[in-house]
């Protein structure tokens, strides 16, 4: 996902680039069934929510404006930046260790505790996204943590020159966890976290990890760190969430970042896959164009996700593309586009959806207004 500065087109790519060397057309892919629901013991409540950064949870005027989506649209949750892209945490943290680096250096919501209150007093679904190992101002604090670039022992950048921290190191694992129970402690549902994956934009062949990156390592640090994090929030009775890309339904390996569906999903509550057709740069069987078959791309997203994880109480919810096609043609995706893949996600078993729009301006027109309250 893209950082907290006020997002343009050129910073929506980034979320959504892939690994390399992915496999579809390898011929990897596995032989599917028909989409069927997770085996969860109750019916799940179905999420319908938006994405709000961490610039727009500061800024009043976004932030009134995502909030009257929630009062007259069939939307009731809501996703926000807690620990956004750069590191920066958008309230006063009581971390010891955000409050020594810097994360809140940059406060921007005075009152985010009675914003968080008023929201659940409303019957809103929080969730807290917390972006884990691309973090900028703990691996500038904390460089031993860090990635490193091979050729000169400095700190490793990325493509929007941002520092990682090192997967591999544990030490650095429990900061992220600490922001997420501190969150989860503040009213939130759900702690979803975003960037649980080794890096894949920059100059990769110059990143130096601690140990060997390997399929089998990297697949068991994103499991590890899972664990520990579920562990630590099971106190709070909070779920835990887990972003993917979206091509991780399809292929049969980590995709190069450590994220298998196979070990995620019972390792959390809820797997979010970034189904953007936008991001999917080589398309799926027989679909070679991802953007002029939306409901296509999002429908065997979820349907490949369900049933690969069938058998876990994971439930699969994806994100929604509701930002200009920046791929193919550049095509905006506006309601009939949205109400596609919001289809498609339910049509394939899904559990809800969460539109993605890093600006945080939305398509009203693509939402049911908010159905009557039933009569006493």
């Amino acid at each position: 996902m893209p950082h907290e500065r006020p997002a343009t087109d050129a910073t929506i790519p980034r979320r959504a680039l892939l690994a390399a060397g992915l496999a579809l057309l390898g011929g990897a892919l596995p032989p599917v069934g028909a989409a069927r629901g997770q085996d969860s013991g109750t019916p799940a409540r179905t999420v319908k929510g938006l994405y709000l950064s961490y610039h727009g949870v500061g800024d009043r005027t976004i932030r009134g404006r995502v909030l009257d989506l929630l009062e007259r649209t069939e939307l009731n949750a809501v996703v926000i930046d807690v620990k956004g892209d750069e590191g920066y945490v958008p309230y006063d943290s009581q971390v010891p260790l955000a409050r020594e680096a810097g994360a809140t250096g940059r406060v921007r919501v005075r009152d985010f505790d009675q914003i968080i209150g008023r929201l659940k007093a409303k019957g809103i679904y929080l969730i807290a996204r917390i972006v884990v190992f691309k973090d900028n101002v703990l691996a500038r604090y904390r460089p031993a943590w860090a990635v490193a670039d091979s050729g000169t022992g400095a700190l490793w950048i990325d493509a929007e020159r941002l520092a990682w921290i090192d997967p591999f190191e544990d030490s650095a694992w429990p900061y992220a966890i600490a922001i997420a129970t501190e969150a989860a402690r503040k009213g939130f549902d759900e702690i979803q976290l975003d960037y649980l994956r080794f890096p894949t934009e920059g100059h990769l062949a110059a990143a130096r990890f601690g140990r060997p990156s390997t399929p089998a390592s990297r697949e068991q640090a994103v499991a590890a760190f899972l664990e520990r994090a579920r562990a630590a929030l099971q106190p709070t009775g909070t779920r835990l969430a887990v972003d993917a890309f979206g091509y991780t339904a399809f292929n049969l390996d980590d995709t190069g970042i450590g994220q298998r569906l196979e070990t995620l999903a019972p390792r959390v509550d809820v797997l979010c896959p970034m189904a953007y057709p936008s991001s999917y740069h080589l398309g799926i069987p027989g679909y070679r164009n991802p953007v002029t078959h939306p409901y296509e791309i999002v429908f065997e997203t979820v349907r490949r996700a369900c049933e690969r994880t069938a058998g876990t109480p994971v439930q699969v919810r994806p994100w929604i593309q509701n930002f200009r096609d920046y791929a193919f043609d550049r095509r905006p995706f506006e309601a009939a586009e949205v109400q596609a893949q919001t289809r498609a996600a339910l049509d394939a078993g899904a559990t809800g959806w969460m539109l993605w729009n890093p600006q945080n301006r939305y398509t009203v027109e693509a939402l049911e207004p908010k159905p009557p309250l039933p009569a006493r």
